[in-house]
Parts: structure tokens; C-alpha cells; sequence
């Protein structure tokens, strides 16, 4: 394809390689017509010798008149003569142009850009090669056609668009047109201004005519535009069709020109002079050698003298050389085709200038790329291969290689398009139905943290066409594991470290362009769209890590004390030493500058670094702009280096604002090492400095005998002798990195394919269902199910093909593995890091994450293909990551908000499943301990509802009726609905529990604090789920239609859910240490089984009261609120109520009891309700059977056991509750508690003197010294009885 000029129009034919008259000319035998005569030994005419050459050349290079056509100015078109797309001025949005200005890629809603040449008169053509079928319109434009990121081309006035995605035409208006576009596709606009008509073809094939009667005359001209949305791309050729002329003349001399000098050149490589003989001799290219010949270098030299202004030309080089190569690419071996082109650069580097053979290989470099990046999937990926290797062998060429990458590769997409591998978007584009003629679905998704479903067991016919299909995905796997061989042979390349002849190595010039790459990328994130795509960046990360393990597992090889690759890790000096410019990513300290400053000590007499304090204060300059920067002439003595180095000026490049703060970490004068590992002669010096990626060497990277490079400032734990290369450490940070930045999140993207297939078959399953139950007689519904069956087939066909290309190249077990080997990188790196101690805080936060994260892809992501279970080292490394989350998770020296809630978050996942559970169970028990006692910490001033959650999931398991994995509400009202919420199995963890009881005995203060916060935070959140439901009842009672937001709904249901799991973490902590609240020989423990009884009566009073509020939400039905109901609430109630009242001594019991009596909130009446009772039952009769309209704890799923315990504890509180009526003596107004007008009063404040019951003034003394009343301090509060004559006096403290 030509992306330059418009001689060569886009086609089908235009992907083949060479044809096959084309195929004959590649080798350099019979040539045919003109250049048959070519070469200047075999002219027949004139004896040539080389004093006549260069004439005879001439001669050959004149062309015929009609061949020499004006590039000047047409009539009808205006603009220049090279046409390209407009990229300062004629856009609109965000776009990402090619360097070549031809192709475009969508980086907003929808962006719009035209290109610099415009027509007026006559018919026009221009061509566009879709390389992704998604939202674009493509057609024409005036200059007065204004866009917006709603608004493109054909949603204006004199704009006119074909948009083959919805197959529809625009021009304010829309409909039908033309057909459906795919990746690959070629789609020529044709406009004719002589009869005011405008067209489409889609490969070559009329669509017919799209508009008629555009506007003419004067003023109005028509350019080229686009419009596309987020990440659609397209590659423009200005070429032409039979019958309208390219908006770009093809530069048709020249190209004769260029054809026949090749034609020259090959005739070299293909014959050679017999010297015993005197006659020419074919023979292989292969075979050529460049041994000296006179004639034969003087003959090339005339050659290329003319040929290599040619070759500076894109249209030439895609043209003329690009074909070239392609054919002996696809003729010979992959060995010939070095051979072949590795003497072809040779000969250009030779013969061209310098600035020629670079231009002519960027453009063939550019070329390759845009060929691999456009060209349709085919069957055998012939293309791919091709371009593959043809990029291998220029490669290969040491001298190239080097060029190709300081000047060419890695900017932005270039290189890493070359990694990628496309999603053929419509099945039978790559051939997938021949090569899985036979199509098979799972009916369930085994992903953790669903439902699995009973399914009936496999059939004989089903397990063939399992195999079947099977079969077909091991070819097509096969297929890809070719194309992806050859991408990590590239990379093998690019990471060469023994090329370093006459230059720097190609590994260190590929680690600059990497670091770069990497700097764009994160640089973008959060703000705007990534630069490279995340599924380049999937593709590219897999084959680095393929390459990396190779070069790390060579150098093991040669030197025994090094590690294999599987024992890899990066070091923890690299996060500190400023080796690694880290930009601006968020460390787990903080902010780097702040680091520096606080553990400036640390670093000094853990990893002999020294700062000087001048150098602290001219990052605090240059990062907070606080201070002035001290003169070069102002630096103490202490700065001196190690052997008495003078103390040199600050360099000016140390300041820039351009460099990041790593960059500035260290400076020549300022860092040292203290005490150097070998003794030092006092006439070595030692001068150690932190220079940018682009100033860096192969010395200041891999280090030297006296220098550890990116090693320096090793603490004490790590092991002196290195472990691999250090290019090798940097590469992998480098991919540490790329999984964080994007590779994760499409990892998760990619699972959709497998959620199609999941929902169709369970709708195809469902359907074939209705078909067997419906009534034959029923004719008319049997169709549509029959119907709909059918859709629901092809498209299960279609999305199964899919997956089995989405499972060959992200999901298969050598990608799993490439995933797994990262986390185990993680783990390790996490490991030696926390060993430094306080410098664990220079770790990069996106370390955590990647563990964090590719755990979580393993576990969700590659199943049910692939179990993590069958990784090597399994059991290890879950018990590895549940200590990294047990101790991290409350670390102190981490103090992003986001990495700790992700923390948080990981560690309340990990205890739900029994695998990761057993996990955290096996680390050590003092990391046990340590982890419960973070769990216990009071919950204010702290995120403190993930915490809840890790308790809740403890315990879930063990509660009263608190077993079922599908809310039993939804599931008693909709039994058959597949779609309800489900929730993980029950894992609960005795020995956590267990941990948990003796830390809560522990001492006198941990359970009082722990329990105080549980009951503000369960207070806090009933009375705000209170509140939002009465303003959701308020919205629906009112005439006017209202429609509640769905993000109050999101918040109220929130809070319900965190008011049930605290009421399950009070159960668990009354089920495992009741004597907490029962045994008031504890300091406390009174005013907290008051303070509990008091908010369980209220929780009782507001759910069971007939008709209220609560009843009428929950009728609502809301969608948002399937999970507020009385039965989560109030079992988890009857738990606390039970463990307090059934399972204690008598004594206990009895405490209980009266306190819960006592409390003015107590309703007997809310506990008959839990058993359907509207009044409770009279002495001594039995309990009727519960009305099916009313809730009642029998109607669910509660054993028999628990039950009989809830009908025990409705017994005893009814008999108490008569007994108290009985016994209690009527009080007097002024005798009341003035505060809560309940109790009689029991309590006087000193100094003071005012009166109120000891309830209301414990709970006041909580978080209040001061009086009710008069606000005076209260001193202390004594007991006061009406006719007492004496008084105890406690502490208010």
C-alpha cells in the first residue's frame, strides 16, 4: 500500500505479496520488456565498458513524455501537491496522527480532521483503509462545516459521510446505504462536481449513488474529512479509479526510473563473471558476496549514485523496494532472506550518504509497520508472518537495528504495533470456520465468586463436539504461537547487549526509548486517553517477559552465581538510589522530596548514602518553590566525596523543571558512599552521580569494578554478588510497570467475550426449554421460539470461534503463566523491600497494585480454560500474598489513601474463599496476631467499613441463620430468577476467631474502645438509613410523577448493609467473649450492655412496627434496595437477643435481662413479631401457627434448633416482662431522669449538683465532660438515692 502519492490504488490484490509475474522479477532472473536489457554487461547493441556507464544510465533513465507528468497545479483542485491530512488547523477533538500525516487514530468522543487539498470541478477520488470497524464517518467537507465532539462530517450542511458501522448516509439527515464495514476494508469516496454527485465503494464494488445536487459555484470546494470516535483508526491513500482522477499525481517518471535501476541492482545480485571463462554465470542471491569485484563495485556505485535520491521517497521505497523484499521474503528461507538482505543494507550503507540510507529505512520501517498494522487476517496469518520476518532480517543488521532504534522505533505506536496481534473482527475474515468447523459453549462460568449451577452431566454428543471444538482451538493456537514467536525474536534483538562494536549496545538504546515510552504513557493517565493502546500493551508485555526470561536464563548459564529468572526481583536500592527515574508516580512514603527530607538519616546508615542538607533544600526549591538556591560556593566540607574529591558546581541540568524528581534525588557532590564494601586506597576517588535516561551510558546502568551502577547504596540484607544484568532489573521494572498502567484493566475488558458466551447460552438453554414445554397446537409461538433459537445459535457460533482466538492470544496458559511469573516478581520485590525497614517507603506504589491485581486476573480471568490451582507453587504463593496483605494493610509507612484502601479491599476478598483463606491462615502466628489486633483497632478516624467487612466475612458461617449464600427474601419471592445477587459460600475462620476472643480479653481497654466505636458507627449508620428512607417515602407518596436518584438508593441500601454487618460483628464478639458484656466485675461492662440494649430495641422498634415507614419502603420494590428487608435486619438481631438471653448462665441471663427490661425503648410486642405473632402469647399456651402474610422466622431457612431458642427467648422475656410489671412501683414526675424520662434518677454531678439516672450520664461522660445543664465540669458523679443518708463516690474519668 502507498501512503504517499496515488499511484497505487488500495485493493485486494495490493496485501498479496508479489503476484506472480511480480515473483519472476524478485529473483532476479527474466526480467521482462525493459528491464530484461537492464544491466549495462548484458547490452546488446554497443560494446559498454565503464568509462561509457554512467551514460549508458542516463540513457536508461530517460522516460517517455507521457510518462513525465506535471505535479504542478490541475484544474479543479487546490492545495498542494502532496496531499496529507491537516493536522494544525483542519481538526476537531483529540486525534493521533501518523508521523507520515496518513493515518489517524480517535482519541476523543468524535474527532474530526480533513485533509490539505481541496477540489472544486471535475471527479475525484480518494481511498481509506479501515483498520477497526467501529463508529466513523467518512466522506467529504467544505471549510465552512463546523464540528464538535457530537457533531462530524454529514451532520452539517454541505458535509457528506458513509458510516459503514450502522450502514447508514449522512448529511444532517440519515439513512440506509451501502454495506457493513470491517477491519481490513478498503472504502473509496468518489465525488463528481461536473454532474454535482457523490458515491461510495466498499473493496472495489460500487455502493451506488449516496447524494445528488450538491452545491456548486462559487466558494464552495470539497475536502476529504473524518470523522471518528475513541480508538477507531484509519490510514488514508490519495489514489485514483477508473474514470476520476487522485487528488495526488503519482510520480509515475520516477517510479519507471526506480523500476528500472532495481532492475539493475538485482542483475548484480543474479549473475557473476566466470574468470576462467570470461562469461556471465547465474547464480543464487543467497549466495552473493560482495568479494572486491572492481567491476562489480563500480557498477553498483553508478547505481546507486541515481538510485538513492529515489530511495528517499515513500512512494518509492513502498512502491519499488518494499515489493522487492516482500518477494524474496516470500520465496526463499528464513535463512536466505537474511543472507539476501543483510548484503542489500550492507550495499546501501556503502553506496547512499548516511542521511539517505536514513531516510530510506525510516520510511521502509514506517512502511512495514503500517503494512502489519492494516492488513487483513488471513487464514494461515501468511501476511503477519511475512512482514514479520521481513522486520527480523533488517533487524538482524547490526547497523540498522541501531538506527532504527534511536531515530524510528518506540514513538508512541510504532514499534509496539509490531507485538500485536488483532481481534479479526468478523469470523470468517481469518478463516476460524475452517479452522473450527465445529462450535462448543459452557452452559455455567466457574469463575470464583459465582453460583455454580448443578448441571446435568456431559452427553456423548456433547462431548464430542467438545473435543471438536477443542481440536480446532489447538490449531488456531498453534497458528498464532508462530506470529508470536517471531514478535519475541524482535524483541531478542532490540535487547541485544554484545553489539556494542563501534557504539553503545542496542539493549541500552532500547532501555532509553522504553523509559520514554513508559513516561508518555503514565504521564496520561487519569487526565486523558493512553497513548498506546491497552491491547498493544497486553501483546507487547507478554512477548518482553518472553525475551527478558531468555537473556536472564543465558546469563545464569555463563555465570554460576547469578539466579534464574524464576527466583527474579528487582532490589530494593533501585527505588532510592535515583538509578531509575520513576517520573511522577506516587511512592508509598509520599511524595519523594518529602522522603528525602525525613529519611535522609536512614538512608545513610542503611545504604551509605549521604545527602547534603544544601542539596535538601534546592529540591524543596525546586519542587515547592519555598526557598532560595544556595550559591555552588556556599557547600560545607561535609559534601566532600569519599577520597577527598573537591566539591564540584551543581550542574545546571539538576534544576530543570523538565526532569522529575528522582532525577534530582542525587548530585555529583552530594552523595557518597559512607563505607564502602572494599577498602578504598587513598588515591582511588569515588563520584557517583544521577544523570537523565538520554545522558546515561552502558557504565552508569551495569556499573564497573568500582561502581554497582543501578545496585548503588546496597542495604546490608541484600546479597553483594548480583543476580543478573542490571539492564535486565531495569527492563523488568519496565514491565512491572506497563501491567499497571493498562494491561490489567484489559485483561478484565477481554472477560466480555466470555460473558456473551455465558448469556447467550443460558438464553439458548432457556429457550430450547420453552420449546419442549410449549402445546404443539400452538403453532404461531413455536415459530418465534424456533426463531429465536436459531438467532441465538448463529451468534453462540459466531462468539465461541471469538473466544477461541480471545483464549489463544491473552487467555492461554503460556500468557497465565507470563501473569503468574509477574506476581511471584511482585511478592519477592515486596519481600526485600519491607527488610530495609523505614525505606520500604521508596517503593512505588504500582508494586502493591500488580500483586494486588494479577492475583486478581489469575483468579477471575483465565477460567474455566485455565485454574490458577494448577500454577506451580500455588499453595506458596497464596501464603506469601496473604502476608504481604496481613501486614501491609495497616502498615504505617504506607500512607497513600488509595493503595491502602486497596489494600483493604484485597485482604476482605482474600478471606472469602476457602483457598486464600486456609492462606492467611498459614502464615505465621504472630503475623496473625498482628493482623486481628489492626482488625480491632477503634473504627474512628479510619476507613473503617472494609474492616467491618473482614470481620463479618470471619464470621459468616457461624451466625444465627446466617448460612446462605442468596439473599433468602429474594430468593422466597423469585425461586427461579437466575439473575438474583448471590453471595460468596460460607469460609468461616475458627482460628482468626479464636484470635480475636483471647486480644479482646487481653487487656482492660482493647474490647471497651473496640466495641464503643461499633456502637457509634452502628448508630450512626441505622439513623442515616432512617432518614433516607423517609425522604425515598416522602418522593413516592407524592402525586407528581418523581423518580428517586439511583445514587441516594445506591447509599441508602449502603447503609443498611453496613448496619446489618455491624449488628453480625456485635454477635461474633458477644459469641466468642460474652463475659465482655455480662461480667460487670469488667470496668465498662455495664454502660456497654446498656448502650447495645438500647440500640437493639431501637433497630426492633423501627423494622417490626406494623405499617410503618420501614414496611412501606420495602413494599416499594425499588430497584437498588433488593437487599433492604426484615429478614437480614432482624435475624441478625435474634443472634445478639439469643447469645444474651438463652446461651448465658443464670446469673448472666438475669443480667441481660433486666437491662434489656429496663431500657423505656423494650416492646415485647417486636419480639413476637420475628415469630408472626402480632401480641404476645398469655402464660402457658402454645404458639399458633404464623400468619403467611406476616414475616415469621419459620418461613425461612432456620433450623429447628434455632428456633426452639428464639421460642425459648420469647418465653423467658414475656414471663420477666410480667414479673417487672408486677414488681415495679409507680414513681413520681420529679423522681424521673430529666433527660431520658425512664428511669428514677440514680446519679448526682460535683460540683454541681444536678441529678440524672447513671444511664444517660455514663453515655454523656463517653465523649463529654461538661454537664448537662450548666456546662460545668464535672468532677465526679456519686450515687444518690432518695432516703440514703450516704453516697459512694466514683471517678467521672
Amino acid at each position: 500500500m502507498a501512503s504517499k502519492g496515488a499511484g497505487m490504488s488500495f485493493s485486494r490484490k495490493s496485501y498479496r505479496l508479489t503476484s506472480d509475474a511480480e515473483k519472476s522479477r524478485v529473483t532476479g532472473k527474466g526480467w521482462q520488456g525493459r528491464e530484461e536489457s537492464s544491466f549495462p554487461l548484458a547490452f546488446p547493441r554497443k560494446p559498454l565498458n565503464f568509462q561509457n556507464l554512467p551514460e549508458h544510465l542516463d540513457q536508461l533513465l530517460q522516460v517517455d513524455n507521457e510518462d513525465e507528468e506535471s505535479q504542478g497545479q490541475v484544474e479543479g483542485r487546490l492545495g498542494p501537491s502532496t496531499v496529507v491530512l491537516d493536522h494544525t488547523g483542519g481538526f476537531e477533538g483529540l486525534l493521533l496522527v501518523d508521523d507520515d500525516l496518513l493515518g489517524v487514530i480517535g482519541h476523543s468522543n468524535f474527532g474530526t480532521i480533513r485533509s490539505t487539498t481541496c477540489v472544486y470541478k471535475g471527479k475525484w477520488v480518494y481511498e481509506v483503509l479501515i483498520s477497526s470497524q467501529g463508529l466513523m464517518q467518512i466522506g467529504w467537507c467544505t471549510i465552512n462545516c463546523r464540528f464538535n465532539q457530537e457533531e462530524g462530517v454529514g451532520d452539517t450542511h454541505n458535509s457528506y459521510a458513509y458510516d459503514g458501522n450502522r450502514v447508514r448516509k449522512w448529511n444532517v439527515t440519515t439513512t440506509n446505504y451501502g454495506k457493513a464495514w470491517a477491519a481490513g476494508d478498503i472504502v473509496s469516496c468518489l465525488i463528481d462536481l461536473d454532474d454535482g454527485t457523490l458515491s461510495f465503494c466498499l473493496n472495489g464494488v460500487s455502493l451506488g449513488t449516496a447524494f445528488e445536487n450538491l452545491s456548486r459555484g462559487l466558494g464552495m470546494a470539497y475536502f476529504p474529512a473524518i470523522s471518528l470516535s475513541f480508538k477507531e483508526s484509519v490510514a488514508f491513500n490519495f489514489g485514483s479509479l477508473a474514470g476520476y482522477r487522485p487528488l495526488q499525481d503519482p510520480p509515475c517518471a520516477d517510479l519507471v526510473r526506480a523500476q528500472r535501476l532495481l532492475g539493475c541492482f538485482q542483475a548484480v545480485l543474479s549473475v557473476e563473471l566466470d574468470p576462467v571463462e570470461g562469461r556471465l554465470l547465474d547464480k543464487e542471491g543467497s549466495e552473493w558476496q560482495l568479494q572486491g569485484q572492481p567491476t562489480v563495485i563500480l557498477a553498483l556505485a553508478h547505481i546507486f549514485h541515481r538510485f538513492a535520491p529515489l530511495l528517499r521517497k515513500v512512494y518509492l521505497v513502498e512502491a519499488v523496494l518494499m515489493s522487492f523484499l516482500l518477494g524474496i521474503v516470500e520465496k526463499g528461507t528464513p535463512a536466505q532472506t537474511q543472507s539476501v538482505v543483510h548484503q542489500i543494507l550492507d550495499l546501501l550503507w556503502l553506496f547512499m550518504e548516511d542521511y539517505e540510507v536514513q531516510d530510506c529505512l525510516k520510511q521502509l520501517m514506517m512502511s512495514l509497520l503500517r503494512l502489519y498494522r492494516f492488513s487483513p487476517i488471513v487464514p494461515d496469518l501468511g501476511l503477519q508472518i511475512h512482514y514479520l520476518q521481513l522486520t527480523i532480517a533488517i533487524l538482524r543488521h547490526e547497523k540498522s537495528r541501531k538506527f532504527l532504534l534511536s531515530n524510528v522505533l518506540f514513538d508512541v505506536l510504532r514499534s509496539v504495533v509490531f507485538f500485536y496481534i488483532k481481534s479479526p473482527l468478523r469470523v470468517e475474515e481469518a478463516g476460524l470456520q475452517e479452522l473450527i468447523p465445529t462450535t462448543w459453549w459452557p452452559y455455567r462460568s466457574s469463575r470464583e465468586g459465582r453460583e455454580s449451577k448443578e448441571v446435568k452431566e456431559e452427553t456423548a454428543e456433547e462431548r464430542i463436539r467438545r473435543r471438536a471444538y477443542e481440536r480446532g482451538c489447538q490449531r488456531l493456537k498453534k497458528r498464532i504461537e508462530v506470529v508470536e514467536e517471531l514478535q519475541v525474536q524482535i524483541l531478542k534483538l532490540l535487547l541485544d547487549n554484545k553489539d556494542d562494536n563501534g557504539g553503545e549496545a542496542s539493549r541500552y538504546i532500547f532501555l532509553t526509548k522504553f523509559r520514554k515510552f513508559l513516561q508518555e504513557n503514565a504521564s496520561g493517565r487519569g487526565n486523558m486517553p493512553m497513548l498506546c493502546p491497552p491491547e498493544y500493551m497486553v501483546c507487547f508485555l507478554h512477548r518482553l517477559i518472553s525475551a527478558l526470561r531468555h537473556y536472564w536464563d543465558e546469563y545464569k548459564a555463563s555465570n554460576p552465581h547469578a539466579s534464574f529468572s524464576e527466583e527474579a526481583y528487582i532490589p530494593p536500592q533501585v527505588f532510592y538510589n535515583g538509578k531509575v527515574d520513576y517520573f511522577d508516580l506516587q511512592r508509598l512514603g509520599g511524595l519523594l522530596s518529602h522522603l528525602r527530607k525525613t529519611l535522609k538519616d536512614d538512608l545513610a546508615s542503611k545504604a551509605n548514602i549521604v545527602i547534603d542538607p544544601l542539596e535538601l533544600q534546592a529540591a524543596t526549591m525546586d519542587d515547592l518553590d519555598e526557598d532560595e538556591e544556595p550559591a555552588p560556593a556556599q557547600r560545607p566540607m561535609q559534601a566532600l566525596a569519599v577520597g577527598g574529591a573537591l566539591p564540584l558546581p551543581r550542574p545546571g541540568w539538576l534544576s530543570s523543571p523538565t526532569l522529575g524528581r528522582a532525577n534530582r534525588f542525587l548530585s555529583t557532590a552530594a552523595v557518597s558512599l559512607m563505607t564502602p564494601r572494599r577498602p578504598l586506597s587513598t588515591s582511588e576517588k569515588v563520584k557517583v552521580r544521577t544523570l537523565s535516561v538520554e545522558q546515561r551510558t552502558r557504565e552508569d546502568i551495569e556499573g564497573s569494578h568500582w561502581h554497582e551502577g543501578l545496585l548503588l547504596g546496597r542495604p546490608p540484607e541484600e546479597p553483594e554478588q548480583p543476580f543478573t544484568e542490571n539492564s535486565l532489573l531495569e527492563v523488568l521494572d519496565g514491565a512491572v510497570m506497563m501491567y499497571n498502567l493498562s494491561v490489567h484493566q484489559q485483561l478484565g475488558k477481554m472477560v466480555g467475550v466470555s460473558d456473551d458466551v455465558n448469556e447467550y447460552a443460558m438464553a439458548l438453554r432457556d429457550t430450547e426449554d420453552k420449546i419442549r414445554r410449549c402445546p404443539k397446537r400452538r403453532t404461531d409461538i413455536l415459530a418465534e421460539l424456533t426463531k429465536s433459537q436459531k438467532v441465538f445459535s448463529e451468534k453462540l457460533d459466531h462468539l465461541s470461534r471469538r473466544l477461541a482466538w480471545v483464549h489463544a492470544t491473552v487467555y492461554s496458559q503460556e500468557k497465565m503463566l507470563d501473569i503468574y511469573w509477574l506476581l511471584r516478581v511482585c511478592l519477592r520485590t515486596i519481600e526485600h523491600s519491607d527488610r530495609t525497614g523505614s525505606l520500604f517507603a521508596f517503593m512505588p506504589e504500582f508494586y502493591l497494585s500488580v500483586a494486588i491485581n494479577s492475583y486478581s486476573a489469575l483468579k477471575n480471568y483465565f477460567g474455566p480454560v485455565h485454574s490458577m490451582e494448577e500454577l506451580p507453587g500455588y499453595e506458596e504463593t497464596l501464603t506469601r500474598l496473604a502476608a504481604i496483605l496481613a501486614k501491609h494493610f495497616a502498615d504505617t509507612r504506607i500512607v497513600g489513601t488509595d493503595i491502602r484502601d486497596s489494600l483493604m479491599q484485597a485482604l476482605a476478598s482474600y478471606v472469602c474463599y476457602p483457598h486464600s483463606l486456609r492462606a492467611v491462615e498459614r502464615i505465621p502466628e504472630e503475623q496473625r496476631i498482628a493482623m486481628v489486633r489492626n482488625l480491632l483497632a477503634p473504627y474512628e478516624q479510619r476507613p473503617w467499613a472494609q474492616t467491618n467487612w473482614i470481620l463479618v466475612r470471619l464470621w459468616r458461617g457461624c451466625g444465627f441463620g446466617y448460612r446462605y449464600t442468596r439473599l433468602p427474601h429474594l430468593l422466597k419471592t423469585k425461586p427461579e430468577d437466575a439473575n438474583l445477587p448471590s453471595l460468596q459460600k460460607p469460609c468461616p475462620s475458627t482460628l482468626l476467631q479464636q484470635h480475636m476472643a483471647d486480644l479482646l480479653r487481653e487487656g482492660p481497654d482493647v474490647a471497651p474502645s473496640f466495641l464503643n466505636s461499633v456502637l457509634n458507627q452502628l448508630n450512626w449508620a441505622f439513623s442515616e438509613f432512617i432518614g433516607m428512607i423517609q425522604e425515598i417515602q416522602q418522593a413516592a407518596e407524592r402525586l407528581e410523577r418523581n423518580f428517586v436518584d439511583s445514587r441516594q438508593l445506591k447509599v441508602c441500601a449502603t447503609c443498611f448493609d453496613l448496619s446489618v454487618s455491624l449488628l453480625r460483628v456485635l454477635e461474633m464478639t458477644i459469641t466468642l467473649v460474652p463475659e465482655i458484656f455480662l461480667d460487670w466485675s469488667r470496668p465498662n461492662s455495664e454502660m456497654l450492655l446498656r448502650r447495645l440494649a438500647q440500640l437493639l430495641n431501637q433497630v426492633l422498634n423501627r423494622v417490626t412496627a406494623e405499617r410503618n415507614l420501614f414496611d412501606r419502603v420495602v413494599t416499594l420494590r425499588l430497584p437498588g434496595l433488593e437487599s433492604v428487608d426484615h429478614y437480614p435486619i432482624l435475624v441478625a438481631v435474634t443472634g445478639i437477643l439469643v447469645q444474651l438471653l438463652v446461651h448465658g448462665s443464670a446469673s448472666e441471663t438475669e443480667r441481660a435481662t433486666s437491662v434489656l427490661l429496663a431500657d423505656p425503648c423494650f416492646q415485647l410486642r417486636s419480639i413476637c413479631y420475628l415469630l408472626g405473632q402480632p401480641e404476645p402469647p398469655a402464660p402457658g399456651t402454645v404458639l399458633p401457627a404464623p400468619d403467611r402474610k406476616r414475616f415469621s422466622l419459620q418461613s425461612y431457612y432456620i433450623s429447628a434448633e434455632e428456633l426452639a431458642r428464639v421460642e425459648q427467648m420469647l418465653a423467658h422475656l414475656t414471663s420477666a416482662s410480667a414479673q417487672a410489671a408486677a414488681a415495679s412501683l409507680p414513681t413520681s414526675e420529679e423522681d424521673l431522669c430529666p433527660i431520658c424520662y425512664a428511669h428514677p434518677i440514680s446519679a448526682v454531678f460535683q460540683p454541681c449538683g444536678h441529678k440524672s439516672c447513671k444511664a444517660c450520664i455514663n453515655q454523656h461522660l463517653m465523649n463529654n465532660k461538661d454537664c448537662f445543664f450548666c456546662k460545668t465540669t464535672i468532677v465526679s458523679v456519686e450515687d444518690w438515692e432518695k432516703t440514703a443518708s450516704t453516697s459512694t463516690t466514683s471517678s467521672a474519668a
